[in-house]
């Protein structure tokens, strides 16, 4: 029998020099109760996004920042983009990894 955690590939250990202060955010409107109209970012999401869009790192620079293959790099920024637009059309809370 396969737990379903324990399929798949291990997770590479990734650097990330990183750590929010602000944990939360969500739509003026919405209530604090939203837990089924939220999306959670993962620590290496937001790592990719900070060092390709505030450090401005290349999908080259970045994955050899993080320790991991470009290909590797570019999935976890594609990843935490379509989240973010996600949250964004649908009036979604993004919650980051803590």
């Amino acid at each position: 029998m396969i737990n379903i955690s324990e399929k798949g590939r291990k997770r590479k250990i990734r650097c990330i020099e990183f750590s929010p202060d602000v944990c939360v955010f969500q739509p003026l409107w919405c209530s604090s109760n939203m837990q089924d109209k939220e999306i959670v970012l993962r620590k290496d999401e937001v790592e990719a996004l900070r060092l390709k869009n505030i450090e401005w790192f290349d999908i080259v620079s970045g994955g050899e920042k993080m320790e991991i293959s470009k290909s590797t790099f570019a999935r976890i920024y594609e990843s935490c983009v379509n989240k973010i637009a996600d949250a964004i059309v649908n009036s979604k809370r993004i919650v980051l990894e803590k």
